[in-house]
């Protein structure tokens, strides 16, 4: 399917190239072709049409010589514009907000992930319901109507019923959505009383976020199968992954890989993603991961972090970690301060990024002896497991060991500290 993009520059907007170009990596990435792109100077959009009757010829002429089947817009429009353009133009209008809306469905796998799509949707089709369309939308939900919309009122238009038929359809899918939730509530509270220290990978879309995931597992010996999927596409995972990254000297954290950002992010997408980005929320640190080679990345870096604050994360530490080093032909590894310039497939680059994050979620951690008696050998055991151990020495009182400890494990065996 072949497409032309078309963007409207209000007040001379500074990223409107960025936008532009993110445009067509989501056309691009929704397997459409882009074979023409357009822009228009506007100091507000048209309420009819957005873009003016001129460049409404201009779309109509571009679409004939190229031969186009879609016209996707760089903004969300009103029912009544997506309608007019259509008329005018002779090409099936596709706004931003579903253009990445359908994106997001095609990714989606896990059952958690293709219902908060689904809510998206339907939230997006809503004010977008058409009577020519009800009888297609009644084939599509007449098994979930139910025999409640079977004897309305005489003057209940096509139009409502359908209406009610998706508000329905919305509250028995968060309905489900809740149930399937409970499960992840429940992990998420149990990590937290694990008192691990948690760590969040956030960042642009496509910008490395599970590949260093992968590499901080490889680094740390994990197996093969704790490894997250990875490919070179927009969004091409859509669920926050959690694992246990365990250090030889016994340091422990959880490390989340979250679903990615990108500028003008549909509200209804946040909000469904939301709990999907508990895991951030309930971060002791974010790893920012930026695409170095970007020439836009100020401007993702913008772009998450208006997102997160839209969902109440602004106030947890972050490292600002640029990635793709390599192919930015900067030097790596290299750290100031909490930026780290690195590569996530490079090994020197993945050992710095680790040492960085260990500095500043280990800090509570100190150097204590205890004396343990012969009769508590599973708390001998528990610290073996649990903590560095310098030093250990068999009295006759019992173990005396010397070893670095959380500061849960401290509190746990005070007792016993010499």
């Amino acid at each position: 399917m072949t497409a032309v993009i078309i963007g409207g520059i209000e007040n001379q907007t500074e990223n409107f190239t960025y936008t532009m170009e993110e445009l067509q990596a989501l056309a691009e990435a929704d397997n459409l072709e882009v074979v023409a792109s357009i822009h228009q100077k506007l100091e507000r959009p048209v309420a009819a049409t957005y873009f003016g009757a001129g460049k409404v010829t201009e779309i109509f002429q571009a679409g004939q010589v190229h031969a186009a089947d879609a016209l996707i817009v760089n903004d969300e429009l009103s029912p009544t514009q997506i309608r007019n353009l259509e008329q005018d133009t002779g090409l099936t209008v596709i706004d931003r907000t579903a253009l990445i809306l359908d994106i997001f469905a095609s990714r989606a796998r896990t059952k958690e992930a293709k219902l908060q799509v689904e809510i998206a949707k339907l939230q997006y089709q809503l004010p977008r319901l058409r009577t020519s369309a009800a009888e297609k939308l009644d084939q599509q939900t007449a098994g979930n109507a139910g025999g409640g919309f079977t004897n309305r009122g005489a003057g209940e238009t096509k139009l409502e019923l359908n209406r009610r038929v998706i508000e329905k359809q919305i509250s028995q899918l968060r309905k489900k959505l809740k149930d399937v939730q409970k499960d992840q509530v429940t992990q998420s509270k149990q990590r937290r009383a694990s008192g691990l220290p948690q760590v969040a990978l956030v960042g642009y879309t496509n910008a490395g976020k599970s590949t260093t995931m992968n590499g901080l597992l490889q680094l740390t010996g994990q197996e093969e199968d704790k490894q997250v999927f990875v490919k070179n596409m927009l969004f091409a995972t859509l669920d926050t992954s959690v694992r246990k990254v365990h250090f030889a000297d016994n340091k422990e954290f959880l490390l989340s890989d979250t679903v990615g950002f990108v500028s003008k992010l549909p509200h209804n997408l946040v909000a469904a993603f939301e709990s999907t980005l508990a895991e951030a929320r309930n971060a002791d640190l974010l790893v920012q991961v930026v695409d170095a080679s970007d020439p836009h990345a100020r401007e993702m870096i913008a772009t998450t972090e208006e997102t997160l604050a839209s969902i109440g994360i602004d106030d947890i530490p972050m490292i600002y970690a640029y990635n793709k080093a390599d192919l930015a032909n900067t030097r790596y590894p290299l750290v100031t301060g909490d930026t780290i310039t690195y590569s996530a497939r490079d090994s020197q680059s993945l050992q710095v990024l680790a040492d960085v994050i260990r500095q500043k979620i280990f800090t509570g951690y100190q150097t204590l002896t205890f004396l343990i008696p012969f009769a508590e050998g599973q708390l001998v055991q528990q610290l073996n497991e649990e903590a560095q151990i310098i030093k250990t020495d068999y009295l006759a009182t019992g173990t005396q060991i010397t070893a670095e400890v959380s500061p849960q494990l401290a509190a746990q065996l005070q007792d016993y500290v010499q």
